[in-house]
């Protein structure tokens, strides 16, 4: 309590003693601090929480739990700090613990520690614990079930954010712009299935009825969203539509077109930002979609003026870049340049082992992918799953049979990474190219897990190498079952048909065809001359060039016929005259590419094309022959790999 004394008249001390000695009285208007117990203990509980809250600062979680367990009363603040020193600490027991402590007493219901908690929980990898947390809160305002939903999305529950979403909308509380972006992203975090694009498209509707269309954060999460469904067209319009763009914005779209199969958009697009967006500039993000779209083209002059780009805003310094040049260059058909950007690199992670192992093998260079692998588990680096699947892939491309069969088995036995179908299907297609198809088919009779399209349609392309029409048979009707729109499969069958000359078959493949309305993919190719991309695609009637490459391509033909060359028509799916053959792949888009870098690129320089599908066998006998014919190096990279032609001979040694 505090105690007032009225002032007192001062007495003179006699003159001879006027030394300091203890007060007997309190001094004039003096205050006397008596405080209760309650006082003391509030004072106490305040020092505590100022304690603990600095202790959690500093990082001494334990330390800080000791205190907590005297201090009666700790304050909101207190147990904030608690909850981010268990993430930091990584200590689910601790958590436990806070949770323990905060439900006892009043703070149990507090909305604001109920978001923390969750958030807690979800940093822990314990969604279980984030969504008891939910379910018994009491005071559900929207940042709890803010909290919940960016949880479960972490977690891959899309479907569940879904179910609680719709319960949210029933309870009358109005989404804000993070609900959006973490239900948006919830539409893509169990997988890409059909019923959640369908979601997603119910989101985008209630955005634009609630007026969220102008926030840059909502919308570009909206356009990701479609972009991982593949939805190009639904990305770009979202895209078009947004009155604001920030950097995250035009990286989004970017890499939409770089990652599904548009590279070419994606260049343009990233040339129209650096056009009109001055106060923007590209972030790493960025740099390694466009390296990506210049790995897709072949695009190598464009891909060297980005890598200048990169070295002048120092972001030659962030691996995910530096791994994306590695890939670019190998695929722009510059190994050397690519093996140079890893022997500089101070620090390496596996993805950079694997792009130069998957460089060498896409090159051909099998033993070398081999001994790369060998070499960076020599220095500590263990392989991930895409490490056998760019080994595997190296060893197919080259017929290296046993030596990927023993890699196969090194998974489980020393690496303890079990084979996905991705791995299967490396060893399909490497014993299928070896022509050793029963014992490919073996394999995915033996296979612990179910085969999906990807192996079936390793088999299926095997087949078609070596015209093995009762396994492609096989092959082809589980494609059918899992795949019913993809006009591939039903290309490779009739492909298989033709050239074993079952014409009948081959017609019915294309009632089917037509039938399920399905289209071939056309053959397209690219070119970059002069540092510009040109397309091709095959009997293309629309390119203003044609005119003149098609009557090169008929005198070049006519020559090299006189000189030996022999055109394969084996390759038309169509029961015609011969004559209506070769008009037919003369069309092809490789070749129109071919005569265009003929026509358009200096004596000396290597002509450099990108294709889409496998090289067919005419395609590649007329390139061998026209590099001996012309006396020019040409490097062409289709669905699989390399093939550099020079004095007619091709580094594949014809196996492909």
């Amino acid at each position: 309590m505090l105690a007032f004394h009225s002032p007192q008249t001062p007495r003179q001390p006699p003159l001879h003693n006027r030394f300091p000695r203890p007060l007997s009285k309190p001094p004039i208007c003096s205050v006397i601090l008596t405080p209760s117990v309650t006082t003391t203990a509030n004072i106490s509980s305040h020092n505590n929480n100022v304690l603990i809250q600095s202790i959690c600062k500093q990082g001494s979680l334990k330390e800080a739990l000791e205190v907590l367990s005297t201090e009666p009363n700790p304050a909101q603040r207190t147990y904030e700090l608690l909850i981010l020193c268990c993430v930091h600490q990584n200590s689910l027991a601790d958590a436990h613990r806070v949770h323990s402590h905060i439900s006892g007493n009043r703070y149990g219901r507090d909305p604001f520690l109920v978001t923390k908690l969750i958030t807690m929980y979800s940093e822990l990898d314990a969604i279980d614990d984030a969504r008891k947390v939910f379910d018994k809160s009491s005071k559900r305002t929207i940042y709890v079930w803010n909290a919940l939903f960016r949880a479960l999305a972490l977690a891959g529950n899309g479907t569940e954010v879904m179910n609680l979403y719709r319960l949210m909308n029933r309870t009358g509380i109005s989404s804000d712009r993070f609900t959006y972006t973490y239900v948006l992203k919830a539409c893509i975090a169990s997988g890409y299935l059909i019923s959640l694009l369908n979601k997603g498209k119910e989101i985008h509707a209630n955005i634009l009825r609630c007026g969220y269309e102008k926030n840059v954060h909502v919308m570009t999460t909206l356009m990701d969203m479609y972009a991982r469904f593949g939805c190009v067209s639904n990305a770009n319009s979202v895209f078009g539509l947004m009155p604001v763009r920030n950097m995250v914005s035009w990286s989004a779209m970017i890499a939409c077109f770089a990652k599904n199969g548009k590279p070419f958009e994606a260049l343009e697009l990233f040339q129209k930002m650096m056009l009109e967006t001055h106060d923007l500039k590209p972030n790493s993000v960025t740099m390694v979609s466009v390296l990506q779209a210049c790995a897709a083209l072949g695009a190598l002059e464009q891909g060297k003026l980005i890598h200048g780009y990169i070295l002048r805003r120092g972001f030659d310094s962030i691996l995910s870049v530096v791994n994306a040049l590695i890939a670019m260059y190998a695929r722009c058909g510059k190994l050397k340049l690519g093996q140079r950007v890893f022997d500089q690199m101070e620090e390496r992670d596996v993805i950079s082992w694997n792009s130069l192992i998957s460089a060498y093998g896409l090159h051909g260079f099998g033993e070398k992918s081999i001994q790369i692998f060998q070499e960076m588990i020599c220095n500590g680096v263990s392989p991930s799953p895409i490490s056998f699947v760019s080994v595997l892939g190296a060893c197919s491309h080259c017929g290296l049979v046993e030596e990927g069969k023993m890699l196969f088995d090194s998974m489980s036995k020393e690496h303890r990474i079990y084979p996905s179908t991705e791995h299967y299907a490396c060893m399909v297609d490497l014993l299928g190219r070896a022509n050793r198809l029963e014992e490919a088919a073996k394999i995915i009779e033996d296979m612990r897990i179910e085969p999906d399209a990807e192996v079936w349609g390793s088999l299926l392309g095997s087949c078609r190498i070596h015209c093995h029409v009762e396994l492609a048979e096989r092959a082809s009707s589980k494609l059918f079952e899992l795949e019913p729109r993809h006009a591939g499969n039903y290309i490779l069958l009739a492909d298989i048909y033709a050239e074993a000359e079952i014409w009948d078959e081959v017609k019915k493949v294309r009632k089917l065809l037509e039938t399920r309305e399905l289209q071939k993919v056309p053959g397209r190719s690219w070119i970059e001359v002069e540092r510009k991309m040109y397309s091709f695609v095959s009997v293309d009637e629309f390119d203003p060039h044609i005119e003149e490459i098609h009557a090169f391509l008929i005198k070049l033909s006519a020559e090299m016929k006189g000189k030996g060359y022999v055109p394969r028509t084996k390759v038309v799916l169509y029961d015609l005259d011969e004559s209506e053959k070769e008009r037919i792949v003369l069309g092809h888009s490789e070749k129109l590419a071919v005569a265009y870098g003929l026509i358009n690129t200096s004596k000396g320089e290597t002509i450099r094309i990108t294709k889409n599908l496998r090289l067919c066998e005419d395609c590649h006998s007329f390139t061998k022959f026209i590099s001996n014919y012309a006396n020019k190096e040409i490097l062409v990279r289709d669905v699989n790999r390399f093939h550099h032609f020079k004095n007619g001979v091709c580094s594949c040694g014809d196996y492909w």
